[in-house]
């Protein structure tokens, strides 16, 4: 698992060169944002080892395996980390599968992993995390969200974006790397929530799956407008 250092405050980790975790510096310590696929929590404690900083926070894109897959391995040798996810997907950590009236009554997707760790914090849009605002970004899953830390306008958008094969909307397919495509629950509302993300004209963007942009507004927009090409309106 690499170690790469983007900006002033943001770190990327990860596996198998698709799967990202990041920590970011951040009050005093880090906060570690997704928890990547089963297994990866001995390497994601050996780069904050490297850091020197105490992990304050685990914060959740949301509860896909690949993003929470390591979340109770985690928890177990970070016991003093407060753990915070969606409301919305807080309620897939614990098993509900079910779909709220007003919402896409589209199957979820992907996968849905249960976890034995109760998140401390149920997130809701606008909260702050330390120097992060959460930004509501259904349609990956449910309750995706994503992170902007306002420090230096740095987005850490989950998989509502990626970059692997090209940057690209959750739900518009890249062949040669299919899965956030595959993983998303309703791509029309993944396209509206990206089209939000692209109007905060962030200076980076840090996602899931790929590499991070720098200046990425004009890259992140012309995905936009592509899915919005490409998605069928709801009826």
């Amino acid at each position: 698992m690499s170690l790469t250092q983007h900006g002033a405050h943001l770190f990327r980790s990860t596996r198998f060169g698709f799967f990202n975790s990041y920590l970011l510096r951040d009050e005093g310590g880090l906060t570690l944002i997704d928890t990547n696929v089963p297994g990866s929590a001995p390497a994601i404690l050996k780069a904050v080892a490297q850091l020197g900083l105490p992990v304050k926070r685990i914060v959740l894109t949301h509860a896909h395996g690949d993003h929470v897959g390591s979340l109770d391995a985690l928890r177990a040798a970070l016991p003093g980390a407060e753990v915070s996810i969606s409301a919305r997907d807080a309620r897939i950590l614990a098993g509900d599968h079910s779909l709220d009236a007003g919402e896409s009554q589209r199957k979820l997707k992907g996968d849905l992993k249960v976890t034995q760790t109760r998140p401390d914090r149920l997130l809701q849009d606008g909260d702050r995390v330390g120097s992060l605002r959460a930004v509501a970004t259904p349609g990956h899953t449910p309750g995706h969200f994503a992170f902007l830390d306002e420090r230096d306008g740095t987005l850490i958008a989950g998989d509502a974006f990626q970059t692997a094969a090209g940057t690209a909307v959750a739900g518009q397919m890249r062949l040669l790397f299919p899965f956030p495509a595959l993983a998303t629950w309703d791509a029309q509302t993944a396209m509206q929530s990206a089209a939000r993300l692209a109007e905060l004209k962030a200076q980076r963007l840090a996602v899931g799956h790929g590499a991070v942009l720098e200046a990425p507004v004009q890259a992140m927009r012309a995905a936009v407008a592509q899915a919005q090409r490409h998605v069928t309106p709801l009826t």
